[in-house]
């Protein structure tokens, strides 16, 4: 089928990945902060600092069980979403049918049952996460499935995973401004309690994800753009077939060791700007809006010359450059010039490996999994997605743990040691990546 998508259609295609980035985001960047708070945030810590087997605080414990329940149920949907045959398509009935779920449980995440440390508060939080992570990838992996059907081409999967890193971004720069929304509510509703406003923030940003995500279901008809047929292959059968691509094996480990990393710097943003060099908590979503922004001026660098040169070289070239940045977390406020210029060197070094790493590890996958599509005569790029999206979860999940886990040996000024191991710990992430990326084959 060589019917393409509009530019319209496009742009209503990369809306639904800013929808759920904004929601996967706000849990990245606000729950340690929101549940366990460095002691200068005026909030108060809301479940108990327990340590077990003297390394995981039950934080990252939480956190880690949510994403093991959604991490089970994604090769699940994917397996339903590529043996659907429904008349309206595999992908978008499903799609459909999360967004409510998944705006409810994300606000949800933010109310814990009690508004001081309580071992019921971690109770809620597992559960509330756990719905969450289920609902919001019953449209996630239908959503990126679509990517392989409705393009045909390598230079239509760049573009559209262009559109895409576009739309995921910007759902980073809002759910990164969640505290500079919260001060608007406390400004303008006379809202006094800073948990409160953080909520109300939550509660719109929500309410505008579940918006946008229903926009590539407005717009876009599946049945008009691809013609893949169902898949008869069993769930299990299905999934050991994609482990059979050495290619993917490769891009699998260094995707899972990428997307920890950030995760790790997501969730420490606003602790390495108030603790580590003693910002204001609302300059995060500046710091994180500046350096996504910047990242905007290298995709045609990144569409172009991937297109001549390959993408590999730009996807090893990124890793390289992010091993430097975690070395800098290390020493942030030790350098010898002010906090801001700190900060900004940090954000704009990292601009360059956001838009690589957003755009073409996308375009990879829908090529291994069209490659294999042909190869094998079975139509289950879903199972592909399921499986790297559950290793991306796994590693966002890593990530949140991690950095929850090293709290325990300082979070707060003048103790922050744990926050400065967070360097450390990406930079072998990131080295990890790249060995790992080097032995890829890239088809020419």
């Amino acid at each position: 089928m060589n019917k393409t998508l509009s530019g319209k259609q496009e742009v209503a295609y990369a809306a639904g990945m800013m929808g759920w980035s904004i929601m996967t985001n706000i849990i990245i960047v606000m729950l340690p902060y929101f549940y366990l708070p460095p002691n200068n945030a005026g909030l108060p810590p809301l479940v108990p600092q327990l340590v077990l087997f003297g390394a995981f605080n039950i934080l990252s414990i939480i956190a880690a069980s949510g994403r093991l329940v959604d991490a089970l149920f994604d090769p699940f949907i994917a397996a339903k979403s590529d043996a659907s045959t429904n008349k309206n398509g595999r992908r978008m009935p499903f799609m459909k049918w999360a967004i409510l779920p998944a705006m409810l449980f994300c606000s949800l995440v933010f109310y814990p049952l009690n508004k001081t440390e309580s071992l019921h508060n971690a109770w809620w939080l597992s559960l509330t996460l756990c719905f969450f992570f289920i609902s919001v990838t019953t449209y996630i992996i239908p959503y990126n499935a679509l990517l392989a059907e409705v393009t045909h081409t390598p230079k239509q999967k760049v573009k559209l995973s262009s559109y895409q890193q576009i739309g995921f971004v910007l759902g980073i720069i809002l759910s990164a401004c969640t505290n500079n929304f919260a001060d608007l509510v406390q400004d303008n509703f006379q809202v006094t309690d800073r948990s409160e406003a953080i909520q109300f923030a939550i509660w719109g940003l929500c309410i505008l994800s579940g918006v946008v995500m229903l926009l590539p279901i407005l717009f876009i008809n599946e049945k008009d753009f691809s013609a893949a047929k169902p898949t008869h292959i069993p769930l299990w059968p299905a999934i050991i077939n994609t482990f059979s691509n050495k290619n993917f094996k490769y891009y699998l480990v260094s995707d899972f060791a990428f997307y920890t990393a950030l995760s790790i710097i997501s969730s420490g943003l606003l602790f390495f700007c108030t603790v580590l060099l003693g910002l204001p908590e609302s300059e995060g979503g500046k710091f994180m809006g500046a350096m996504v922004l910047t990242s905007l001026l290298f995709y045609p660098i990144v569409t172009l010359g991937s297109a001549r040169f390959g993408k590999k070289p730009f996807v090893l070239l990124s890793f390289a450059v992010l091993c430097l940045i975690f070395v800098t977390i290390f020493f942030l406020g030790k350098l010898p010039f002010d906090p801001h210029d700190q900060i900004y060197l940090l954000v704009l070094s990292a601009s360059f490996p956001l838009a690589a790493l957003g755009i073409l590890p996308t375009a990879i996958l829908a090529d291994i999994a069209q490659k294999d599509t042909l190869e094998r005569g079975e139509n289950h790029e879903g199972m592909f997605f399921a499986v790297k999206y559950l290793f991306v979860k796994l590693g966002q999940t890593l990530g949140i743990a991690i950095f929850a886990m090293l709290t325990i040996y300082g979070k707060d000024p003048g103790h922050d040691f744990g926050l400065r191991l967070n360097g450390i710990v990406g930079f072998a992430l990131c080295l990890v990546a790249l060995i790992c990326f080097s032995k890829f084959k890239e088809e020419k």
